[in-house]
């Protein structure tokens, strides 16, 4: 049996029952994804090949035939800079597509369509910065099926599990390839401030272009979990370090604040640093958060205080570090002794 990952996405089965619905941690952020409904309008594009014209552009080709630029850069193995030849046969890929509105988020539009936001992700071969724009077509996969336009998270219900809300759907890497706002093309991203002020819902998070800085440790206490395998066919994707409740944890390296808040089930208060070049940082199990989305971050800045939120059994941090999406094991990076 294949490991699974100590993610919201894992089943049930094996798991410490959820608590009973809290109130929200302190200081967390409403999500961006509940801010914008997502109208379903889905159309349907036949494959087939385009030959290249003097004057195509790959956005113009996707235009005229309906598929996603992206999809079809995919397909036919460009890259930045995609220089089109004239009489190049592309591949146009068939499927169903969505047009992008103004102000919607990738985790919106894959719970729309009932499906997985990773899976778009990987279809349309969608990069850092993860900032949707107005009018962008996304391929959805196979068996998507609209439902009514909708917040993309189910109302809580005053005493029901976490487990049983909706909120397990979401994941880390949820969070941080489908939270972004949709933005129109050449529309620029607000410079992140230091201060802590409200971001508006409509407005995407300014990530760091570049990272060559090393991490420090996020708290100091007693390592509980490593990260990788810890039994019963389950992964941990970083570690857990042991904390006394309102002991204060740290940001492990300058970035910007791409997420706070307590969607992500497991992990209760959650706080996601962008560092850029791919790297992202998580702190998990928060009882208070002292950041908001959008905040420029210093290494060693208070996040917030460490807690027994989420599926926590003791007060403590996990913490996570993630390279191009993927988790990477955060001893491996972080200074010894």
């Amino acid at each position: 049996m294949t490991p699974q990952s100590l993610e919201p996405e894992i089943t049930e089965a094996g798991q410490p029952a959820a608590p009973p619905l809290a109130e929200p941690v302190a200081g967390s952020d409403a999500p961006v994804w509940e801010s914008r409904s997502v109208a379903p309008n889905a159309a349907d594009v036949i494959g087939t090949t385009y030959t290249v014209q003097p004057g195509d552009t790959l956005r113009g080709i996707g235009n005229r035939t309906g598929a996603g630029s992206e999809a079809i850069a995919a397909a036919n193995g460009l890259t930045a800079p995609y220089i089109l030849r004239p009489g190049q046969q592309l591949t146009i890929p068939g499927g169903r597509y969505h047009a992008v509105a103004q102000g919607e988020t990738g985790i919106a539009i894959a719970q729309a369509y009932k499906v997985a936001w990773s899976d778009i992700v990987a279809l349309n071969g969608l990069e850092e910065p993860y900032i949707l724009r107005i009018g962008q077509r996304l391929k959805l996969p196979a068996g998507a099926q609209a439902v009514a336009a909708a917040s993309a998270t189910p109302t809580p219900k005053p005493g029901k599990p976490l487990s049983r809300i909706g909120a397990l759907v979401v994941n880390i890497d949820d969070v941080v390839t489908g939270s972004q706002p949709a933005i129109a093309e050449g529309t620029a991203v607000p410079p992140a401030r230091p201060a802590r002020a409200p971001v508006a819902a409509s407005v995407p998070v300014d990530v760091p272009k570049g990272f060559s800085g090393k991490f420090v440790w996020p708290l100091s206490g007693t390592l509980l979990t490593r990260y990788g395998p810890v039994g019963k066919g389950q992964i941990s994707n970083g570690i857990d370090i042991g904390a006394t409740r309102g002991q204060p944890f740290r940001a492990a390296a300058d970035g910007v604040v791409s997420y706070a808040g307590s969607e992500v089930a497991i992990y209760g208060g959650l706080i996601l640093v962008s560092h850029g070049g791919g790297w992202v940082s998580a702190y998990g199990h928060a009882e208070r958060i002292d950041v908001t989305r959008g905040q420029a971050v210093k290494a060693g800045q208070v996040l917030g205080a460490a807690g027994q939120s989420g599926f926590a059994e003791t007060p403590k941090l996990h913490f996570e570090l993630r390279k191009d999406r993927k988790p990477v094991d955060p001893l491996l990076y972080l200074p010894r002794g």
